[in-house]
């Protein structure tokens, strides 16, 4: 089976315009995709990175002008500076490998996260907001709130941290398969024409 290990944070904006389009190219390809949430802060301080707002000025224009580009062309909606940008997304994280390893559809949950913080303004280290994303997605909440809190759901976070630099990564979202690092969901092209060959 063809499988593509897909590292990802749950603050990533670009992720999130990437995220339909990844599902589509799995499916075409008939491919796997491994959800692995990665806590990108600790990736930086391994890998040389810059976190947002530590960035020079010149930067984080460029970003917004990206944003703005790439929003333009897919027909999404990102506010590049949303009322809570980047907050803590260790509990998010965990509910997504919860979810996982409960062998729940990660897919939608992880982009209703996104969404919730790059559209719809919300705070995704806030318990209770991501406890009403869990319910509109019709999971049990208390369920995976409980499990995200098991030291094993933790451990498999630190693990999926330690093996996306191990393997090259060093950004959001980022796409491994074969041993071939992709960076950014402007490299989904390159990506599909990887698994395709």
């Amino acid at each position: 089976m063809k499988t593509i290990d897909y590292y990802f944070w749950m603050n990533s904006d670009w992720a999130y315009l990437g995220a339909d389009r990844l599902e589509a190219l799995a499916e075409r390809q008939g491919a796997a995709i491994r959800y692995l949430p990665v806590d990108l802060p600790d990736v930086y301080a391994r890998t040389g990175g810059i976190l947002l707002g530590r960035r020079s000025p010149e930067r984080q224009a460029y970003r917004v002008a990206e944003l703005a580009r790439w929003c333009r062309k897919l027909g999404i909606h990102v506010n590049p500076q949303p009322a809570h940008m980047c907050p803590d997304a260790g509990l998010a994280s965990r509910l997504v490998i919860a979810a996982d390893l409960a062998g729940l559809p990660v897919a939608a949950l992880y982009k209703a996260i996104l969404k919730a913080e790059w559209c719809d303004e919300q705070d995704i280290s806030d318990e209770a907001t991501l406890r009403a994303i869990l319910q509109r997605q019709g999971l049990d909440a208390p369920a995976l709130l409980a499990a995200a809190a098991e030291p094993g759901v933790e451990a498999r976070y630190r693990r999926n941290t330690a093996e996306a630099v191990k393997a090259g990564v060093f950004g959001s979202p980022a796409y491994v398969y074969r041993g071939e690092v992709f960076w950014g969901q402007d490299r989904l092209d390159m990506l599909e024409e990887a698994v395709a060959a």
